[in-house]
């Protein structure tokens, strides 16, 4: 079992290369940090994360993803490098694919793309999503991602972005590209999973959700003729999961290859005592 750590990294958090560093040290296999351009002062999308749907305040001071990537890339040597997740339809894919080629070429080989599309409608809107159809457009990116990742001169044309053929470097490091993780528990999510992606990474679940999970995705790749050996399933914790041997010996059980653990403490004062704390706990 591939056993990361996840820091909502915000500009109060400890320097991502210092956790970073740490987390290899101590024999973490990933590092992960989310994404959130902005959060609008006012909003109707309630947050799903609490009973209140409140955003928290942190939310708002998050740092961008691929720079503390990279921060932490230049300091590491092993240890992976994920986004958790990538607001996808909110960024421009040609420059996305050269921000993810370029990290996993100066990281050699160690990003894991992590997607999602998002729950917050007046952030999407506002960064030029299509809120009503994000996954659609979530889709599209990353197919035309993949032509730029994987061909000498790319052209696609789609529903959302369409462009002639030009030239895109660098290359990913990985081949054909970094694996592509998605979330979601709906019908939908496991086939987006296995028409177009590399693995699933629900969050917040219980085992017994994660092991019907990895059932469905099996039933739907058969059916499609691919390889369910060919997905992987990262259990995605949230606040307090995870954090014991008897958890993880539970989720390889229910068909989990890679969990993350949620780093509740991320200020300067206490972040490395608990990741320190749950390296004890968690790891051999």
């Amino acid at each position: 079992m591939d056993i990361g750590i996840f820091v909502f990294e915000s500009d109060s958090s400890l320097d991502p290369a210092v956790l970073a560093r740490r987390a290899e040290e101590l024999g973490f296999d990933s590092f992960w940090v989310p994404e959130h351009p902005v959060i609008p002062l006012q909003t109707s999308s309630p947050y799903p994360g609490s009973s209140d749907g409140i955003i928290p305040d942190v939310y708002g001071r998050v740092v961008d993803p691929f720079v503390a990537l990279s921060r932490a890339s230049a300091v590491t040597s092993t240890i992976k490098l994920g986004t958790g997740i990538c607001l996808v339809p909110e960024r421009n894919p040609l420059l996305l694919a050269k921000e993810i080629a370029t990290l996993d070429l100066y990281s050699e080989g160690r990003f894991i793309f992590g997607i999602g599309a998002g729950w917050l409608k007046e952030e999407t809107e506002i960064m030029g999503g299509d809120f009503p159809h994000r996954w659609t457009q979530t889709k599209d990116a990353i197919l035309a991602m993949k032509e730029l990742w994987t061909k000498d001169e790319a052209e696609y044309h789609g529903t959302y972005y369409d462009f002639p053929p030009v030239r895109s470097f660098p290359k990913p490091v990985q081949k054909p590209h970094p694996p592509v993780f998605l979330g979601g528990k709906a019908l939908n999510a496991f086939k987006r999973v296995v028409e177009w992606g590399d693995g699933w990474m629900p969050n917040h679940c219980s085992v017994d959700e994660i092991r019907q999970g990895r059932e469905t995705l099996n039933r739907l790749a058969e059916e499609a003729g691919r390889d369910p050996s060919t997905i992987q399933v990262m259990a995605f914790g949230m606040s307090g999961q995870y954090k014991d041997r008897e958890a993880i010996k539970d989720l390889e059980q229910a068909g989990v290859s890679r969990v993350t653990i949620w780093l509740d403490d991320t200020e300067k004062s206490g972040a490395l005592r608990e990741i320190e704390e749950i390296a004890r706990q968690v790891l051999d």
